[in-house]
């Protein structure tokens, strides 16, 4: 349910990998390298646009964007909200998935961290899976968790980041996009972190087996 804040600019870089497989086996995905910025000067209402280069690739470029509130901003305890697009590709029929998104987000008491549940759908047919049956998915559901640990303290006591978020989540429908994936990030500072562990997908015709993951995120600001 997070929206990059106004003026803060955000590279990721996030690989995907097959273990123990063997050459004729394995099924990589392209490295993703993707910039995205807030830019609304709001505290309560934020909008962020991205880009995402995909390579390798025939048509590498993807665009997104998203516009949300924080969690109680409307109300004394109301959740954060957002509805965004992301996969919108550059090649009709190819790579033009289009997918619309809603997602709510909680924080959950007794410190049990952060729970996001929401629908997406394809506003193309791209994102069906038809290279089988025909039956593809062009929807589904989503829920995500994530709870902060190990909280790094300045010398004054003062609470500045979490050390390690361990998170997970899942979406339904037997698409492009669905499947799920957990892991755990570890902050070297509040602006930079790495993030490692396993995705699989409802589709291994169309995504092949279970992969692992390596993502590199950094936040800037001029």
């Amino acid at each position: 349910m997070d929206v990059q804040p106004y003026g803060v600019w955000h590279i990721t870089y996030d690989s995907y990998f097959t273990v123990g497989k063997k050459g004729d086996k394995a099924r990589d995905f392209p490295t993703d390298v993707g910039l995205t910025v807030g830019v609304l000067p709001y505290e309560k209402l934020n909008l962020e646009v991205g880009y995402d280069l995909l390579q390798p690739s025939d048509d590498p470029s993807f665009f997104n964007a998203k516009l949300g509130t924080p969690e109680n901003s409307l109300f004394d305890g109301s959740p954060g909200l957002n509805a965004g697009i992301f996969n919108v590709g550059t090649r009709r029929d190819v790579t033009d998935y289009d997918v619309l998104d809603f997602v709510a987000g909680k924080t959950l008491p007794l410190d049990l961290g952060r729970i996001h549940v929401g629908y997406y759908t394809g506003l193309t047919n791209t994102l069906k899976d038809t290279s089988t049956d025909g039956d593809g998915a062009n929807g589904g559901f989503m829920v995500g968790w994530d709870k902060g640990i190990c909280p790094v303290n300045d010398d004054k006591g003062k609470f500045q980041f979490n050390r390690f978020v361990l998170a997970g989540d899942w979406a339904t429908g037997k698409n492009a996009i669905g499947g799920g994936g957990m892991g755990i990030y570890t902050y070297f500072t509040p602006d930079i972190s790495l993030l490692v562990g396993p995705v699989w997908f409802n589709d291994k015709t169309l995504n092949g087996d279970m992969l692992w993951t390596i993502q590199l995120d950094i936040n800037f600001r001029f």
